[in-house]
């Protein structure tokens, strides 16, 4: 039961893949619209990167304490 907890944890870096694409494809429209405004945009999108990132680095971390504690 534990490693199949640890793989339902890692999967957490599927959400984080699909949310870092979208956010990326937003702040690039967003920059193709208004280029005077990219500096903002790009600060604001990596901060949103690092966030769902750090997710999937959590979703990592309980995986291998699952099946280190199994």
């Amino acid at each position: 039961m534990g490693l199949l907890g640890a793989g339902i944890a890692v999967l957490t870096g599927l959400g984080a893949g699909i949310g870092i694409g979208i956010a990326t494809n937003g702040a690039l429209n967003a920059i193709a619209r208004q280029p005077e405004e990219s500096g903002n945009i790009n600060k604001t999108l990596l901060l949103g990167c690092a966030l769902a990132e750090s997710t999937a680095i959590y979703g990592l971390v309980v995986a291998i304490l699952l099946i280190v504690l199994q």
